[in-house]
């Protein structure tokens, strides 16, 4: 293969946090008589500190393999991916352990990434206070609600502070005032200069974000938001007086 993974230089200047450059990815066909499919066809992003940024495309188009490229957690065929700083990566399907409780799950986490005891509970208090899920902080993993396990996915690809934070589909189970929760976080971070990459196959508040990339064809066209405004909330953002908290 002739594609390559690197690392930034510490001080080298650069504002960019991540930059992928001409992707190609590919899944073969384990079944005769079936065309492999070809899913990034020289993709190019650039995403720079501080910037929020919007990925769009149909569904199938291939955003999650291109956020799991970005995390490094799936090969690529071609092209080069350069990061400069550490990564969060909140994938689509929570990737919990249905029997840890919300406390032991942030202490598992927390030690993955190296962090002190005091480190883990500093985090843990102000990610269960901005996310408003600090009552089920005792709760296994099993019993919370849709909306409160991605608050949990969430929380654990943050905890660390990235200089990164990419997010697949973050909205599911949401109820409208997490929504509204989530885009304040996602502005505060923003202020401290995270990059944060955001992926849904519909966005519906253009104006909250700097840079918008539309996915087709394995290609990426960038597009710098203007003022366009649409408050409306994400057609998977759930009505809060239908959304249960979750079960004992």
């Amino acid at each position: 293969m002739s594609d390559r993974t690197q690392t930034a230089p510490a001080g080298s200047g650069s504002a960019t946090v991540i930059r992928a450059d001409r992707i190609e990815k590919t899944y073969d066909s384990w079944l005769p008589f079936t065309r492999a499919v070809e899913v990034l066809d020289g993709a190019t992003l650039d995403i720079r500190a501080g910037d929020i940024v919007g990925i769009m495309g149909e569904n199938g188009s291939g955003k999650s393999t291109l956020m799991q490229i970005l995390a490094g957690v799936l090969d690529h065929d071609n092209g080069t991916i350069t990061r400069n700083g550490s990564i969060g990566w909140c994938p689509q399907e929570p990737r919990l352990y249905d029997r840890l409780t919300v406390d032991e799950t942030f202490d598992l986490f927390g030690r993955a990434y190296d962090m002190t005891e005091d480190e883990i509970e500093d985090a843990e208090d102000w990610l269960l206070d901005e996310l408003d899920f600090e009552r089920f902080r005792d709760r296994q993993v099993r019993h919370l609600s849709g909306g409160n396990r991605q608050k949990l996915n969430l929380s654990v690809a943050l905890m660390h502070e990235p200089d990164l934070l990419l997010l697949d589909e973050p909205y599911t189970g949401f109820d409208w005032e997490t929504f509204q929760a989530f885009w304040d976080l996602t502005e505060e971070l923003g202020d401290r200069g995270v990059g944060i990459a955001i992926i849904s196959h519909i966005i519906n508040e253009r104006d909250r974000f700097d840079v918008i990339y539309e996915l087709h064809e394995g290609h990426l066209h960038r597009e710098v938001v203007g003022e366009d405004t649409d408050t409306t909330a994400p057609e998977n953002c759930e009505d809060p007086s239908t959304t249960e908290e979750g079960t004992q």
